[in-house]
């Protein structure tokens, strides 16, 4: 069996922060994937029923403010509930190292314990956690918080607007820019493409295989396009 190397051994020293990272990467990646489809199947279905740039890209601004916001607003609330629940973990925490500090070593303990340490390490470990930051150790050992590093609504509600607004910036360029011929058929190819790398990308991010991301990606979103564009080419040849 080979020894780790220094690389290696440094990423699993910062296991934590990596993993929180990727998180992030891979809620970017979602976030950008929701404003590739949300917007392309609006601007695809208004292309159905009229070919006229303003109201193309009325359309697409629209749904491109709208569901970026929404994201925002969503994220912020989420993460702000998730930010209090966090705080009042800790709060308790430390009400209950303050009045029954006996019972919350034991407990950290049995904890530690549970984890694989013998009866004795485990009691020592404890103790020394206890005397070098007994809410520090509770809340990373008890109740896996970080008290140094808790959840920013801000921070989320910031990544999930720039990440819908990327991707929603792709379909309403590819659905104006063009001549009117070339319109549908550029955005749904840029479209596709696009896809393609947000599924291949959020499967090597969970270390899953790409192929079957991919392929549901692709799926969905051409799914979304084909609706909108059947609805509204309905639409529009009905006078709607």
């Amino acid at each position: 069996m080979t020894e780790p190397t220094d690389d290696e051994a440094h990423d699993e020293a910062h296991g934590g922060a990596l993993g929180s990272r990727l998180n992030w990467l891979r809620a970017a990646v979602l976030g950008a994937n929701d404003g590739i489809v949300s917007t392309a199947g609006l601007v695809v279905g208004v292309a159905g029923a009229t070919d006229d740039r303003a109201a193309l890209l009325t359309a697409g601004l629209a749904g491109l403010l709208a569901g970026s916001m929404s994201m925002a607003a969503g994220e912020y609330v989420s993460v702000s509930t998730q930010r209090d629940s966090e705080k009042a973990a800790l709060a308790m925490e430390k009400r209950e190292l303050r009045e029954r500090p006996e019972a919350e070593l034991a407990e950290l303990t049995q904890l530690l314990e549970e984890r694989g340490l013998s009866r004795r390490v485990a009691r020592e470990a404890a103790e020394q956690l206890t005397a070098r930051d007994a809410l520090r150790a509770h809340a990373r050992v008890e109740l896996g918080i970080d008290p140094d590093e808790l959840t920013d609504p801000w921070h989320a509600a910031w990544a999930s607007f720039l990440a819908f607004t990327a991707g929603a910036l792709l379909p309403l360029l590819a659905i104006v820019l063009p001549p009117p011929d070339w319109r549908l058929p550029v955005t749904v190819v840029s479209v596709l493409a696009s896809l393609v790398l947000t599924g291949w990308s959020s499967a090597r991010l969970g270390a899953a295989r790409p192929g079957r991301a991919v392929v549901r990606n692709v799926a969905g979103g051409a799914l979304a396009m084909g609706v909108t564009y059947a609805v509204g080419t309905l639409l529009g040849a009905a006078g709607v």
